[in-house]
């Protein structure tokens, strides 16, 4: 089909040379002193046109034939410039197979070649690139001392050229994950701050932030980079709330006394306050320090609204309550009868009512919840012999010594 069409045009532009040329009666004259010179106008044309084409061909020729030796360096340095990219992804072919040796080798290649290279050598970019592989690398071969040595040499080659910013920001992100692993939290979070707003805003940061947190012991900060994680979807839905979950509660276990405890709370988000169980995890260690009062005042919103709670919370509600029971005013026994109706099959709902009836010394229907919270194996072991151990208090108040070893006996069948 190409050949065909070359045919075609062939064919038109000899059509259009018979046409425009054959009927052409036209001279060109030439005059030199005394002598004069006529050609017809066709073939002064072709002359004219033959000679421009040959002035240009001899001038590209002396052109190629001067510029010989700079094209000879401009092939050499693409050649070298050629095999320090192949030296390169071969480095980071080896990185991502696992073997780390071979590619730091390769990385090393890669910068030798363009070190040897004056004109190479300004591509800095490129440079503080090979030397964050040969550093990872390093990390990889748990060698400390080359590591730091290319990640110096990245960061100095980044700094000195334009254009380079994002391999400063990897070396950055890079040296902080390197201290995550090496357990030095401190210089991890140090190395996090200096990164710009806009670097330190970015997943990868807040994930390592948030590493560094943890292991610092620092649940409150922990928390603040947990939250904006969620925020910028860096974990599902499920696992976010679980990680708050934990951290909120990890943030309380760090009070070492009541004061301590409310500042917690109090900073806490307004989200992880109404979480119920970082509420009943408060309540906990509030019982826990000897004030019950702020356990109750924090879990009273969740029982006053306790059709609304699902089992787990409910039974994480019931369980916290128990241990603030310590002077439990009358109006908690309303509260935790509409719950016993509204959940006429929730033991945990009785068990709360029980404790609570046995802290008011209102005995005969305490020991007949309390009794059947024991006997319950849907309960937790914990709850069920705290049942059995409030029950031989009872006894004990009693007097009737054989149930309260009965109770007692009980309490120990349960084992751990």
């Amino acid at each position: 089909m190409r050949m065909v069409i070359w045919l075609v045009l062939l064919f038109v532009a000899a059509v259009v040379a018979a046409l425009t040329l054959g009927t052409n009666d036209g001279l060109a004259s030439f005059y030199w002193r005394g002598w004069r010179m006529d050609l017809s106008l066709n073939l002064f044309l072709l002359l004219l046109f033959g000679g421009c084409f040959g002035l240009m061909t001899l001038m590209q020729s002396i052109d190629a034939l001067l510029t010989l030796p700079k094209r000879a360096r401009l092939w050499r340095m693409a050649q070298r410039e050629r095999s320090a990219q192949i030296a390169l992804r071969e480095a980071l072919a080896e990185f991502f197979g696992a073997r780390y040796s071979r590619a730091q080798k390769a990385a090393e290649r890669a910068l030798n070649i363009q070190a040897m290279t004056p004109d190479l050598a300004q591509d800095g970019a490129f440079m503080a690139l090979a030397h964050l592989v040969a550093a990872q690398c390093a990390h990889r071969l748990q060698d400390r001392r080359g590591r730091e040595e290319h990640l110096r040499l990245a960061l100095q080659t980044a700094q000195s050229t334009s254009g380079a910013r994002p391999q400063e920001e990897g070396a950055r992100l890079l040296a902080a994950e390197w201290a995550l692993d090496d357990r030095d939290a401190q210089r991890a979070l140090s190395l996090l701050a200096e990164l710009g707003p806009g670097v330190a805003r970015r997943t990868q940061a807040l994930r390592l932030k948030l590493q560094g947190s943890r292991l610092a012991h620092e649940p409150l900060e922990a928390l603040r980079t947990a939250r904006l994680l969620a925020k910028h979807q860096g974990f599902s839905k499920a696992a976010a709330q679980g990680l708050l979950r934990s951290l909120a509660c990890e943030a309380l276990e760090e009070a070492r006394d009541v004061d301590q405890l409310r500042v917690s709370w109090q900073q806490l988000d307004a989200a992880d306050r109404r979480d119920v169980f970082v509420a009943a995890r408060a309540a906990q260690k509030a019982a826990s320090l000897g004030a019950p009062d702020d356990g109750r005042g924090w879990l009273r919103p969740f029982w006053e609204a306790i059709a609304d709670q699902g089992d787990d919370e409910r039974r994480a509600l019931a369980e916290a309550l128990v241990p603030c029971m310590p002077g439990l005013g009358p109006e908690w026994l309303q509260r935790l009868e509409f719950a016993v109706q509204r959940f006429p099959r929730d033991m945990t709902m009785a068990y709360a009512l029980g404790h609570a009836l046995a802290e008011r010394q209102l005995w005969g229907k305490a020991r007949l919840m309390l009794e059947q919270a024991g006997e319950d194996r849907e309960l937790s072991v914990a709850a069920r012999r705290r049942s059995w151990l409030r029950l031989a208090e009872m006894a004990d108040n009693d007097g009737d010594a054989e149930r309260r070893a009965r109770c007692f006996e009980s309490a120990a069948r349960l084992g751990d």
